[in-house]
């Protein structure tokens, strides 16, 4: 009962947001310029270099976690 009431509080709480409309201007201003795609091409390469490094990071973890059950 707790979990519905928390969803339903949560749901009337986002509705609100919706009724905001009045746009984002900077974001306006970049479309407007073309430079919202400098800004995508940060955000994607941001996201890569994250990825690629928690990658590396879980292959890591597994060679030890291998090492480690093979010493059992």
């Amino acid at each position: 009962m707790k979990k519905v009431l928390f969803s339903l509080l949560l749901m009337l709480a986002t509705m609100q947001l919706f009724a905001q409309d009045n746009g984002v201007e900077m974001a306006d201003k970049l479309r407007s310029d073309g430079k919202i795609y400098v800004v995508v091409v940060c955000i994607v390469i941001i996201l890569v270099g994250l990825l690629a490094y928690l990658f590396s990071i879980d292959k890591r973890l597994k060679k030890i976690e291998k090492e480690n059950t093979g010493k059992n």
